[in-house]
């Protein structure tokens, strides 16, 4: 057994007994609470372990491999990073009832299915090295980005249902209605689309420098090259938007998962295109 399914074995556990910790008051078990301070520095142990479990996994001898569980799991540890500094701030400490339990899910396919066939990239150049890393965090902040739009959608969908009385009430309700107000997650929402944006600008920028570098042509016009630049545009707008209009709400949502679509397009289904379909249709 390597030693990341080993560390990525132990998140998984540490962040399921955190889950467990914080959910007893809603599921009605007795005993002392954790208070915030505690919960907080027990998350960043976590933390510590999810990232070495990462870095294990990814980082090899000049390559790094990638796979859909780890990428999973980088994804998430970075948010987790961000809800950590973010709650050093902000009154936010309903968002672990939610997601607490989906890192320690995601650990666990990364335990369980490693990719050991993964796709190996050499990292032996350093402008192409700097592009991969730039990359790979504006990835992972967007879809952050998505997920928190996506769990804001919940929240407000709920918010406009008929008040139940609280014995009536499911578990997972009782948790939506400790959240965090949507005024609040909105600052936070966009705080992470604007981190995302200037990494993908940036990205597109050193990618450039390294196509000039390798191929002499500036934009290869390929589906990564598209896609990438249409959900640059698309946060690119949401961003002024909000800045000039005001835009938000379910407004904000909707586009916000709109631009996710189309960066993960560029990234996962470029290489679908290239290696079934269009391999196929040349056959």
């Amino acid at each position: 057994m390597s030693y990341d399914i080993v560390f990525h074995s132990l998140a998984t556990v540490a962040y399921l007994l955190l889950s467990l910790l914080i959910w007893r008051p809603l599921l009605g078990a007795q005993g002392p609470m954790l208070s915030a301070g505690t919960s907080r520095w027990l998350l960043a142990a976590v933390l510590i372990v999810h990232g070495v479990a990462v870095h294990m996994a990814m980082l090899h001898e000049n390559s790094l491999r990638l796979s859909w569980s780890v990428g999973l799991s980088l994804t998430i540890w970075l948010g987790m990073i961000v809800f950590w500094l973010e709650n050093l701030i902000s009154d936010i400490d309903g968002l672990k009832l939610l997601l607490l339990p989906i890192a320690g899910f995601i650990c666990l396919l990364a335990a369980l299915f490693p990719g050991h066939d993964s796709l190996v990239i050499p990292v032996a150049d350093a402008y192409f090295q700097v592009h991969l890393l730039i990359s790979i965090g504006a990835y992972s902040l967007i879809a952050i980005a998505a997920i928190h739009a996506f769990l804001m959608t919940l929240l407000d969908r709920y918010l406009h249902q008929p008040v139940q009385a609280r014995a009536e009430r499911s578990v997972f309700a009782r948790a939506l209605e400790e959240q965090p107000p949507l005024l609040v997650q909105e600052k936070i929402l966009f705080r992470l689309i604007w981190i995302g944006f200037v990494l993908l600008t940036l990205s597109i920028i050193t990618g450039v420098a390294v196509s000039m570098r390798l191929t002499g042509v500036m934009l290869p016009f390929d589906h990564k090259t598209v896609f990438t630049m249409m959900s640059w545009v698309v946060f690119g707008l949401l961003l002024l938007g909000r800045a000039l209009r005001g835009w938000r709400g379910r407004f904000a949502l909707r586009w916000t998962l709109v631009g996710f679509a189309l960066l993960m397009i560029a990234y996962t289904g470029t290489r679908f295109i290239f290696d079934v379909m269009l391999h196929k249709g040349g056959a």
